[in-house]
């Protein structure tokens, strides 16, 4: 017992002695102008500590530092890189020898970094890592008593406050300054495996737009230092600006945070994202210990009103001008080499999309990224009283990039979905349809000329809308019997119990071989084609009645006569109208074949 008293008393003895030392034989302050020289041999700039610097020994062992700025180089403007008005770090100093750290304060206060970038190129970075930077460490030199090696016992921090910073991004080639504060970050009282309140306020300036963001949560990490968490971490942003939507744009976000260091891995719970009415739960997990992390996502939206994020339509019509200038350029495959640094599974469900009045619902989607191929492997939505299923591929492997696509509709009332995708009222009925298709390219141009698609549809007890074939089998019939005068004004629309084919798309031309309408009193066939390049139309229907025009007991003129429509114009404002010419010869040729049987009968078969 008395040598342990000894000891503990040799122990103060050697510490009073340290302080009184340190207090009155040893001026820190006399290190300034070594300090600051070799600053200035390492980095060619000036470096100033205006403030003395100074002890703190019990009960904390701590200095004190302020005053401090490091300049840019020369003929840059601002002249300082980097100023701190004041810094703290208070140690206590009994715990230290039984390796456990207790940290009564760390404070930064008025830290203020410019960073510039001339037009000539040179940046205020330049030449800060001296020369001896570009010297490399050899095995021998590292020691097995490196920091790494060394085990805490414990860790306790008082408290963390850093205040009032700020950094400036200047760049003089684009004539253009970004400044980003972090106003205050506080972190309360700190020990390992219990949770510590932290908090941040930040804004940024940019030439664009002005970002303010405030958070709080809580952080712990684990008395081994293997895994951190950030429980509750709530994120509060605001984005202002003439090119946001609505010119302004608020944001909440709440995860929790789980970092297992040991295994690599990081995992984020989303238990709530909101931003414009938009509503999001979801997981993130990254395992980012192999050369390329792998990251899985899994997001479950509500409701998302795109065309609420659109700009007006004047503004739509200006950016769409802008662009017609800028086509003007060759256009360039879009470089996807950095799908090949990328492992990323997602996974997505979606309440309802509203996007250009089409409303979707019930989304869910599978897709991945990786070596270099986007891969869409399951998507699955409802879409106007039917539902949509599709499959696809994108190969970034190549430098022109290739793809292929699987896609079907079930169900699908085509009138609703046509009046609100594009605004055409031209067909209606329940639609099943079928396609497949592949290409190369991503030019805008080449998407069409390369596209080879095909396909099949059925649609079943629908209405072809801005024409009426009956009418129009009328009009003609009382015309071939010399009524030139004759009108009808009804609606319109010719009703169809189905209408099937098949397509093929290539060189930008949709070319449908064997379409075939049935009705109560008509059956229809057709053929043509369609140019997506020139919105146009080239299509000939031949049409014959199976029933009578004008009712029951009625008498057709026109009756077992093929008559041919044809469908010309624009995709937009198609036109519809009967091929007379072929009409006339066609009953010619009827009325030339009764004369024909009659005088076989009347010559006696001969």
């Amino acid at each position: 017992m008395k040598a342990l008293k000894w000891l503990l008393g040799i122990v103060a003895g050697v510490i009073l002695i340290l302080v009184v030392y340190l207090t009155v034989f040893f001026d820190l302050n006399s290190f300034k102008p070594q300090i600051v020289d070799a600053v200035k041999e390492q980095t060619g700039r000036e470096f100033v500590i205006e403030n003395d610097l100074s002890w703190s020994f019990f009960p904390s062992l701590g200095i004190n530092l302020g005053g401090i700025s490091l300049s840019n180089p020369e003929n840059f403007s601002p002249a300082t890189f980097v100023e701190i008005k004041e810094a703290v770090a208070n140690v206590e100093l009994m715990p230290l020898f039984s390796q456990e750290v207790e940290i009564a304060m760390l404070s930064l206060d008025g830290l203020t970094l410019n960073m510039v970038t001339k037009k000539d190129g040179t940046s205020s970075l330049d030449g800060l890592a001296g020369d001896k930077a570009e010297t490399k460490s050899t095995p021998d030199e590292t020691s097995s008593d490196s920091p790494s090696s060394v085990k805490l016992q414990s860790l306790q921090i008082g408290g963390v406050s850093i205040t009032n910073t700020t950094i400036n991004l200047i760049d003089e080639v684009n004539n253009s300054k970004q400044v980003f504060s972090l106003n205050s970050l506080t972190l309360g009282e700190f020990s390992l495996g219990n949770a510590a309140a932290f908090a941040y306020d930040f804004s940024a300036q940019m030439p664009d737009m002005t970002v303010n963001s405030n958070g709080e949560g809580q952080l712990t990490v684990s008395k081994d230092l293997a895994k951190v968490t950030i429980d509750g971490f709530t994120i509060n942003t605001d984005v202002d600006g003439e090119s946001i939507p609505n010119k302004k744009v608020s944001t909440q976000l709440v995860t929790d945070i789980n970092v297992a260091l040991d295994s690599q891995n990081l995992q984020v719970a989303i238990t709530k994202l909101s931003a414009m009415d938009i509503n999001a739960t979801g997981d993130i997990k990254v395992n980012y210990g192999s050369k390329i992390p792998r990251i899985n996502v899994q997001m479950d939206f509500g409701d998302i009103d795109l065309d609420k994020m659109m700009p007006p339509a004047s503004e739509k019509s200006d950016e769409a001008a802008s662009e017609t200038v800028a086509s003007t350029e060759p256009a360039k495959e879009p470089d996807l080499s950095a799908l090949k640094t990328i492992d990323l599974t997602i996974g997505m469900t979606v309440k309802s999309i509203k996007v250009s009045n089409l409303l979707t619902q019930d989304w869910n989607m599978k897709a991945t990224v990786k070596d270099g191929i986007a891969n869409l492997s399951d998507f699955s939505a409802n879409l106007y009283e039917g539902s949509i299923t599709a499959k696809a591929k994108l190969d970034g492997r190549q430098k022109v990039a290739s793809y292929n696509f699987e896609k079907s509709l079930s169900g699908v009332q085509f009138r609703p979905l046509f009046k609100d995708a594009a605004d055409i009222d031209l067909i209606s009925g329940s639609a099943n349809f079928n396609i497949k298709g592949s290409g190369k390219s991503l030019i805008p141009d080449n998407l069409k000329k390369n596209l080879i698609a095909n396909g099949d549809f059925t649609i079943a007890d629908g209405s072809l809308y801005g024409v009426n074939i009956p009418q129009m089998i009328r009009s003609a019939q009382d015309k071939l019997k010399g009524d030139l005068s004759a009108q009808n004004k009804e609606e319109l629309k010719t009703d169809f119990t189905s209408l099937t084919g098949s397509y093929s798309l290539k060189n930008a031309v949709f070319t449908n071989p064997d379409l075939a309408m049935a009705s109560p009193l008509i059956r229809l066939a057709g053929k043509g084609s369609a140019n997506i390049d020139s919105q146009t139309v080239d299509y000939k229907l031949t049409t014959s009645v199976v029933g009578s025009l004008a009712g029951q007991g009625g008498d057709d003129a026109l009756a077992g006569v093929d008559i041919p429509l044809t469908i010309t114009g624009s995709m937009q404002d198609p036109k519809f109208g009967i091929d007379t010419s072929a009409l006339f010869d066609a009953k010619l040729k009827g009325e030339t074949d009764k004369l024909k049987d009659s005088l076989f009968k009347k010559l006696g078969g001969f």
